[in-house]
């Protein structure tokens, strides 16, 4: 009752917008921020990690020896023995349950991909949005002002002297 009001009879809630101070809001941004830029990195390195294992699943290993030879016929015959060598399993041979782990794998790496795009747009907006509650003297800039035109609103901050 004592948070109440009485409106045409009928007891309200008095609005609490006003609940937390200016600083208590930033901490919470800057909580939310980090939150967000932790998630990110983490995602970023489950990409590496994903592109690292099926980059080694697909592509064929690269042989980086170098031979030397004094002249044709020695680098021919150093070429075919390389060769014989180096010959790989034939991939078409490669069993039903893997090429689907594999094609979910890919799968997972590109909804990771999109999830990483959209926690850094998350992230640019957050980090505007709390660069724009700070003190300091800023305007909106008009279309005829901006350089590259987007579709986002352009900020001009004044400068300001740093004691």
């Amino acid at each position: 009752m004592i948070k109440t009001k009485t409106v045409d009879g009928v007891h309200r809630l008095e609005g609490e917008a006003n609940k937390y101070t200016q600083e208590e809001l930033m901490l919470m941004k800057t909580q939310d921020i980090g939150y967000v830029l932790q998630k990110l990195q983490s995602e970023r390195n489950k990409i590496e990690k994903l592109t690292t294992m099926l980059h080694s699943l697909d592509n064929n290993p690269s042989s980086r020896h170098v031979y030397f030879a004094e002249d044709r016929e020695e680098a021919k015959e150093i070429k075919s023995q390389s060769g014989r060598k180096d010959a790989l399993p034939d991939f078409d041979d490669i069993p039903d349950h893997i090429k689907r782990k594999t094609a979910a794998s890919y799968r997972e790496l590109e909804g990771r991909k999109k999830r990483v795009q959209e926690l850094e747009k998350l992230y640019m907006d957050m980090s505007l949005h709390k660069e724009l509650q700070k003190k300091g003297r800023k305007r909106k800039l008009r279309e005829e002002e901006i350089v590259c035109p987007t579709s986002k609103a352009v900020y001009k901050w004044r400068s300001e002297r740093k004691r």
